[in-house]
């Protein structure tokens, strides 16, 4: 076992801490570093945005990134949990085979991928990343490796899907793939008047098989909520020779100024008029269309050396447009307009126990870290709760215990199985402590 103590933080560069970085080369040395470490918390790739792969004690799991096996009849996938996403469809698309979920980065962990039990842009068809999950391999705290499925050891595996890494440490998954016939999306994209007509053109486009709007935030009175729909579905051109699309970098933080009301103004206007008409359709490749923001890599320097956080909410279908006008109309009121805005449609929702997505819609809100700024969230948060709504613990870097217990219905079932297994002995992130898990 490598232990190195090191300065630690997540994509969002906040908060930044002190931790123990800790590596195994065997289950062997995994089972002692967990009988005599606590406040330990597997990490990825540390892709999440908040503060919940930080702990005083962080087990690397990223160097575990074997393929193990693969059942081409099935399109079932078996891996250690460090693969990436970006590993799977740079092997798998050439040979016809997609993720069945994805989420806007390709840069994550299968682990962290259920971990978080991440969404995609087709969420409202398929569900999320656990649906394609046939089974993955869970350490304990005792240090006994379980089996774990819908169908075995069914408790561990509600409460691991989206559990945020305090079950345990995730040591491999088989996975099942989509077959495709292309590297390229038929990209269609709708140009919206206001948040009545983003809805409208949702709905109309609801089987799709992919769906996603960026939204100007910083739009108000009868422009409110106008947005870019971008859907899509695969061709069937038979095209696969997939290459990973080539990156710039941004070398350094930026300044903070530069992201300011008038410069995030300015971008919106650009960004909405760069599509002249109500309706445009294009052929675009895998990762324009899934993954626009891995083409920039270190993008998380843009918002300065005190970082940013993600406040991502989802309503229920029936409260969407009462409370994301709400929303909105709060947050171009405050002057505090997101760099980034993202609206997804969502179907039902599954039986994991802290699971984001419900039956609705999800507004994904990219602030930069400054004064007042949480104070606007704080807002934002009774708005979500007046309306039914609950916050995405893999963005979340601040919200309270008392907005989170109000909403996720199922936390009670997740605290008595921590219990049980003597989870919270061992497994805890800066993020479980703030809101009492």
């Amino acid at each position: 076992m490598k232990m190195t103590n090191m300065s630690m933080t997540s994509w969002g560069n906040y908060p930044v801490i002190n931790s123990q970085s800790l590596k195994f080369s065997t289950l062997t040395q995994l089972k002692d570093t967990i009988s005599t470490h606590s406040d330990l918390i597997p990490r990825g790739n540390g892709r999440s945005y908040g503060d919940s792969a930080l702990s005083k004690n962080v087990v690397q799991v990223n160097p575990h990134d074997l393929f193990l096996d693969f059942d081409v009849d099935n399109g079932l996938l078996h891996v250690q949990a460090g693969v990436l996403l970006a590993d799977i469809i740079k092997v798998f698309v050439p040979r016809g085979w997609f993720l069945n979920v994805t989420p806007g980065t390709k840069l994550v962990t299968v682990g962290g991928a259920i971990a978080s039990d991440v969404h995609g842009k087709n969420h409202h068809i398929v569900g999320c990343f656990s649906e394609c999950v046939e089974f993955f391999n869970l350490m304990l705290p005792s240090g006994d490796t379980v089996k774990c499925s819908s169908v075995e050891n069914t408790e561990l595996f509600r409460a691991t899907c989206g559990g945020m890494g305090l079950t345990g440490i995730i040591l491999d998954a088989k996975i099942s793939l989509k077959s495709i016939q292309s590297k390229y999306i038929n990209q269609t994209t709708i140009k919206t008047l206001n948040l009545k007509d983003t809805f409208s053109a949702f709905e109309e486009h609801k089987n799709a098989p992919y769906s996603v709007a960026w939204i100007d935030c910083l739009a108000s009175a009868k422009n409110l909520g106008r947005c870019l729909l971008t859907i899509g579905e695969f061709c069937t051109d038979g095209q696969l020779d997939y290459q990973p699309k080539a990156k710039i970098n941004v070398p350094f933080n930026l300044p903070s100024f530069l992201l300011n009301q008038l410069s995030v103004k300015i971008f919106n206007w650009c960004y909405y008029r760069k599509v002249s008409q109500r309706i445009s359709q294009q052929k675009v490749g895998i990762d324009t269309f899934f993954f626009p923001l891995d083409a920039i890599g270190n993008w998380n320097r843009i918002y300065g050396k005190k970082g940013f956080t993600q406040y991502q909410i989802i309503l229920p279908k029936e409260t969407s447009e009462a409370g994301l006008t709400e929303i909105l109309q709060t947050i171009a009121d405050s002057g505090k307009g997101p760099f980034l805005a993202v609206l997804k449609l969502f179907g039902k929702a599954n039986d994991n126990y802290l699971s984001f997505p419900i039956e609705g819609y999800s507004l994904a809100l990219d602030f930069k870290i400054e004064d007042s700024l949480f104070k606007l969230l704080d807002v934002l948060d009774d708005i979500v709760l007046e309306y039914g709504g609950r916050v995405y613990l893999a963005k979340d870097v601040r919200v309270s215990q008392a907005v989170f217990e109000q909403s996720y219905p199922q936390l009670s079932t997740f605290k008595a199985l921590r219990s049980r297994y003597k989870m919270q002995q061992k497994f805890n992130s800066l993020q479980s402590k703030r809101i009492g898990l």
